[in-house]
């Protein structure tokens, strides 16, 4: 059986026979790539039906899985997402006229604002993430689970020896 990054393959080792040995890597980006299309259109949809784009649902979920008080700096979200500050501020200023989040300052230092998600935050976190999870178990609904399982072990073991083992 073969798929479409198979056929890309193909295409360039009948172009650039002296290149067949290097196109290695693209047996694996060329399949990482193509699900996160997949995935990524899910994400959108399931976001967009919340009245939320892909960057709040990310906030969102950051925020109510860093558990109580439900709260990060702007700094941690900067070091979790890799976008720029101003990327995180704006972010900020549209989830917080939408009422989902709020800035609060740091009892303790008032120079530092964390980011808090209020109860209706809360409310919409919850329901489209229960829809995104949903969503995931719909598109691997006809994937043998051992296979996931596989695929999931095997891509942790990349992205260890790339150094990628943390968000923090």
């Amino acid at each position: 059986m073969s798929d479409a990054v198979d056929a890309i393959v193909g295409q360039w080792t009948k172009e650039r026979p002296d290149a067949a040995e290097d196109l290695w890597p693209v047996q694996l980006f060329g399949r990482v790539q193509r699900l996160d299309l997949v995935v990524d259109k899910s994400v959108k949809a399931t976001a967009a039906k919340h009245g939320l784009d892909v960057g709040e649902f990310d906030v969102l979920t950051t925020l109510q899985r860093s558990g109580p008080p439900y709260a990060l700096t702007a700094g941690t979200f900067l070091k979790a997402s890799m976008v720029s500050s101003g990327t995180i501020t704006n972010r900020v200023d549209k989830m917080e006229a939408k009422g989902l989040v709020e800035r609060v300052r740091d009892g303790d230092d008032r120079r530092t604002v964390k980011i808090r998600l209020t109860e209706s935050g809360h409310e919409v976190t919850r329901a489209v993430f229960a829809e995104h999870l949903a969503s995931y178990a719909r598109i691997l609904a006809d994937v043998d689970p051992e296979l996931v399982a596989k695929a999931a072990e095997g891509l942790r073991q990349v992205l260890e020896a790339l150094g990628d083992t943390t968000i923090e």
